[in-house]
């Protein structure tokens, strides 16, 4: 796949930086009674919450600049990562001392969305598809729809 055609067509390739965090939530809906919280969320909506080992990854897309032979500097991800996203989550109850995560149920599915627009300013179209691992069984993907 390219982003052009003709001779000066750039290959179209995906770039993923990978990176972890620890951190601690409690699952619950204000909008659910407490039995219907525990039905739901099970020992995740215990008061005082538990913590995971999250990894997160961030996928661009777009073509490879023929100066450079690079989509983006890896190290802008890095940093993007670091400053947009790690910074507020990493170490830290989401419920509680997270302003990122405020006023959120914080589930992976929202935690990725929630990611998604704080990096979404930093990468505009490049920003392709952002990965958040819970646990290694469950993890949860968006693309901006």
């Amino acid at each position: 796949m390219t982003t052009e055609t003709g001779p000066a067509a750039r290959p179209v390739v995906y770039l993923t930086r990978r990176a972890t965090f620890a951190a601690a939530h409690r699952l619950w809906s204000d909008e659910l009674s407490a039995d219907e919280n525990e039905t739901l969320f099970g020992p995740c909506a215990r008061p005082h919450g538990h913590g995971h080992n999250y990894v997160i990854e961030l996928t661009l897309r777009g073509g490879i600049d023929p100066r450079t032979g690079v989509v983006v500097n890896l190290t802008e991800m890095r940093d993007a990562l670091q400053a947009q996203v790690l910074d507020h989550v990493d170490h830290r109850n989401l419920n509680v001392d997270s302003p990122l995560c405020a006023g959120i149920n914080p589930t992976v599915e929202n935690l990725v969305v929630v990611f998604w627009n704080a990096l979404k300013p930093r990468f505009g179209e490049l920003l392709y598809e952002l990965t958040l691992h819970e646990t290694e069984k469950n993890w949860a993907t968006y693309r901006g729809e």
